[in-house]
């Protein structure tokens, strides 16, 4: 940020610089959203911080907090991009220039940042900002009744709800999403304010930002994937806290509309680069995914809060599916280079960027990453669910007491999970284990002996409901079988093609792991076994899928392009890494679905 001058624009230099990311073919940079860029990376350093403290990352952030101060207007208005370059232009056009959008990342930033440090400053410089947001929107004769082109600030308004408890906060986030859609338009109302035709919205539909109907009344999963995820995730929220019937339907409706007819196997979502989004029921390309890394980042988001509405493991495994696959890929193992789109297949060209013009992944990602605690586990009144693994030693509260859990697994790569549960003194509760949709099977020990979980799992989730005292042992064997995965036949690209899945991860063919046949030519046998092999050698261990299949020639068709003879085949060995490494080696041709014969 500092090397793109990112954060040069938070000292409102003089004279104003000319822009860095000139106007695309809308006549506009998307320069225009610096400021969330800024907040997601504050909120990623938060973060690191609940683990680790580090003196020159808080005196970043620190001096990111002075600047913030400095240039907050004395009406609380804080957006960099207008304040510089356009400040009578502010709060004209929330359809395509995202300030409310900016200003719900720089507050989930604050928030992270003050629950690690204790810091408030941006937090207070936030505060202020929301007051003057308040002021500014809602249902009074003096404000304007609109909302943001591109949905974030809800998520951030909630999750300042729920540290202030103050209600102006949550009720504004509601405000939000029930003014989205309403009649008249307010998207129309400014276009024709500022003197434009509203026809003339180069989305053509408001589809693309879910303004197209007020919430409650939408059907299907339309538009831009991001903006529509951040959107159910807020309105998941909100029926958390209000108990609110119609929206927690809603989201459901939602949900089992883009599950079934609009979600990758690696989690991916948004088939088009047109929208940045969805197009028609099944409509799932490979080669041409746009898969956005922070679609797949802001899925985790909502299916998350789904399973605070309804502990159902169904939520779960997708935000797993999410989480190791599509999600994952985004970030390089080095930590260093992001994907925007995340293709299912690629000719080799596809690469990850060191930066990019609109860097909001590159922060997701890393925003994602650095809360990764925070999706294993949750607390009800006398429960304990434990929805991922992967080793980990969290304490929770039950009943008001304290109960430490240490989970150690060697998880994705085996299912073989070991708990041990240490209460502060013996007491009841219920623990539940997320059994995985994938995994069939599951077996079930406590402090070593068997324990049949016949009529104990419902919903995905394993049941012990017990006296605990310290020292209990579980263990939980979920087998890991690797798996070929079919494509529903409306999904007309995967036809007659195969994927593969091991435990969590979907695994993809690599150029580098077949250097005698390319990629396209691979062909899967529907009666081959596939095994599962360690491999310490690649990338500090992992485990690949092998097989025996068959490779297509091309080297007896001379030039022609067609014949009435179809191609012979060679025996080829088929090696399989998981989708979130690829691109990490040599670059080449890749593919997560094979034909198959």
């Amino acid at each position: 940020m500092e090397a793109h001058g990112i954060i040069e624009s938070l000292t409102l230099p003089k004279p104003v610089p000319p822009l860095r990311i000139p106007l695309n073919r809308h006549d506009f940079s998307t320069q225009i959203f610096w400021d969330s860029d800024i907040g997601k990376w504050i909120e990623a350093a938060g973060y690191a911080l609940m683990h680790r403290r580090d003196a020159d990352i808080e005196a970043k952030v620190d001096h990111i907090a002075d600047l913030l101060e400095h240039g907050q207007l004395a009406d609380g208005y804080l957006n960099f991009w207008y304040i510089e370059r356009e400040p009578e232009k502010r709060w004209t056009n929330l359809r395509d220039n995202h300030e409310l959008y900016c200003a719900g990342h720089m507050l989930e930033g604050a928030l992270a940042y003050a629950q690690a440090t204790g810091k408030r400053k941006i937090l207070d410089v936030m505060l202020r900002y929301v007051d003057h947001i308040a002021t500014v929107f809602g249902p009074g004769d003096h404000q304007k009744k609109g909302y943001c082109g591109h949905q974030e600030i809800e998520l951030a308004l909630i999750k300042l709800y729920q540290e202030t408890k103050d209600r102006r906060h949550l009720d504004l986030a509601i405000y939000f999403i029930n003014q989205r859609g309403a009649k008249p338009h307010y998207f129309d109302v400014e276009a024709l304010a500022r003197g434009e035709d509203p026809k003339n919205f180069w989305a053509r539909s408001y589809e693309y930002n879910q303004s197209h109907a007020p919430v409650r009344q939408q059907k299907k999963v339309v538009g831009h994937a991001v903006r529509a995820m951040y959107m159910y995730a807020a309105m998941a929220d909100i029926a958390a806290e209000t108990g609110e019937a119609q929206l927690q339907q809603t989201c459901e409706r939602l949900w089992r509309d883009v599950i079934s007819t609009k979600l990758y196997v690696t989690a991916g979502l948004g088939s088009s680069a047109h929208n940045e989004g969805f197009t028609s029921d099944y409509d799932l390309p490979n080669d041409t995914a746009y898969s956005e890394t922070c679609a797949s980042v802001a899925l985790i988001f909502w299916a998350q809060r789904m399973l605070h509405l309804d502990l159902d493991g169904s939520y779960a495994d997708v935000l797993e599916q999410s989480l190791y696959n599509g999600a994952l890929a985004g970030l390089s193992r080095d930590g260093e280079n992001y994907f925007y789109e995340n293709p299912l297949e690629s000719n080799g060209n596809h690469r990850r960027w060191a930066w990019h013009p609109c860097p909001c992944c590159t922060m997701n990602v890393s925003r994602l990453v650095a809360s990764v605690g925070g999706y294993f586990c949750s607390t009800g009144d006398k429960s304990i669910a434990i929805h991922l693994y992967g080793g980990t030693k969290f304490t929770a509260v039950v009943s008001g007491r304290k109960v430490v859990i240490h989970e150690k697994s060697n998880y994705p790569w085996s299912g073989d999970i070991n708990l041990e549960v240490i209460p502060e003194a013996v007491q009841e509760f219920d623990l539940k284990l997320r059994i995985p949709g994938w995994a069939a099977g599951a077996k079930l020990w406590v402090n070593g002996r068997p324990v049949s979980t016949k009529g104990k799992v419902a919903t995905g989730y394993l049941s012990i409901d017990r006296s605990w005292k310290p020292g209990d042992r579980v263990r939980l064997l979920l087998p890991m079988p690797p798996e070929r995965i079919f494509a529903r036949p409306e999904v007309k690209m995967d036809a007659g093609r195969v994927a593969l899945r091991r435990g969590p991860l979907i695994y993809c063919f690599e150029q580098t792991d077949h250097p005698s046949q390319p990629v396209p030519s691979l062909r899967l046998p529907r009666n081959v076994p596939i095994k599962a092999i360690t491999r310490d050698d690649l990338f500090d261990g992992i485990v690949v899928l092998s097989a025996s299949g068959r490779a297509a020639k091309s080297s007896d068709w001379n030039n022609d392009l067609y014949r009435s003879k179809p191609a012979t085949s060679v025996a080829a060995k088929l090696n399989a890494v998981p989708y979130y490494l690829w691109s990490n080696r040599d670059a080449g041709p890749m593919s997560v679905w094979l034909p198959e014969i």
